[in-house]
């Protein structure tokens, strides 16, 4: 059996159970109770679920960073209270116009690369400590703020005339059901979510995942494709290795000066800090880069790894 101590497991979660579940279902599978996910996904959807295990935990926030993608299909013809089929139906069914080419292309354009969003009246933002939804259910007012997100790529098929496949690659934190919703929206017609899958999460991909049914009934299953431990952990930015003296001075809380760097880093940005076999030991922050000289300043924000005197 994998010993399953400090790493992220894939998960993919059927249609049904909650992500919450699924890491309750994790805690007692692996008898762990330091167990987190790196992203919602509705209850109706299914996909790729990254969870965090033991001192894996800590590294939470910076996994969030991650672009996530999803398959799925936008039913058009009205559009719902939730923008997905756990909704009711707002208005009356509207006729679907003929899909062409030209206007596929033209919604792509519309919603590619950076723009403004609208969360869901029905969704887990939270706002003076309630979910949204909370406050839907409750027939208040939801107050939404737009949201930026990033698109990075997006295709879009008909299927019947009433159905439009789609895939989108998108910074976290996107709401694929107000993408769905805004482009009914826009073809006159209203949409909603019909089906969501989300099937990677950066580098990861829902093909590795073990079910969440294995993950329940049977852990010791569990394929290595699923695992990855701290030292296959990739995050969403730069990194460096370091000798022991300087790992020893980065556990201490104090800045080191690292040489012969390759790549970009912009002071301020977060840095995976590495030993020489590759095991991740904490995250740092990009202090000066000098690119000529190929030196970085790496000060201390977080250790989890423990570092053995020099």
């Amino acid at each position: 059996m994998i010993p399953f101590e400090h790493g992220f497991l894939l998960v993919d979660k059927p249609s049904g159970p909650t992500s919450h579940d699924i890491v309750q279902t994790a805690r007692r599978a692996l008898r762990e109770r330091r167990i987190g996910h790196t992203g919602t996904l509705d209850p109706a959807a299914t996909g790729l679920l990254l969870l965090c295990i033991g001192r894996a935990t800590r590294l939470q926030q910076f996994m969030l960073g991650w672009e996530k993608t999803y398959e799925g299909e936008i039913a058009l013809g009205f559009a719902t209270t939730t923008y997905d089929t756990e909704g009711t139906m707002v208005g009356e069914l509207l006729p679907v116009p003929p899909i062409t080419e030209e206007m596929l292309a033209s919604l792509v354009a519309r919603f590619s690369g950076t723009i403004e969003q609208l969360p869901p009246s029905y969704s887990a933002k939270k706002l003076a400590g309630r979910k949204l939804y909370e406050l839907a259910r409750a027939g208040e007012v939801v107050p939404r703020e737009p949201k930026t997100v990033t698109i990075h790529k997006l295709q879009l098929l008909p299927r019947l005339p009433d159905r439009l496949w789609f895939s989108v690659t998108c910074s976290s934190g996107t709401y694929v059901r107000s993408l769905a919703h805004d482009i009914g929206e826009i073809l006159g017609c209203g949409g909603h979510l019909a089906s969501l899958r989300r099937i990677s999460i950066g580098p990861w991909l829902a093909a590795q995942a073990v079910s969440a049914e294995l993950l329940a009934n049977q852990p010791d299953e569990i394929p290595a494709t699923a695992w990855l431990s701290l030292r296959d952990a990739r995050l969403p930015f730069g990194e460096v290795h370091l000798n022991p003296t300087a790992l020893s001075h980065f556990a201490h809380g104090q800045e080191v000066l690292v040489r012969e760097v390759d790549g970009t880093f912009t002071p301020g940005s977060h840095v995976a800090v590495r030993d020489r076999e590759g095991e991740l030991v904490g995250i740092g922050t990009a202090v000066t880069h000098l690119p000529r000289a190929r030196t970085l300043s790496v000060a201390p924000r977080m250790v989890v790894s423990e570092v053995e005197k020099a």
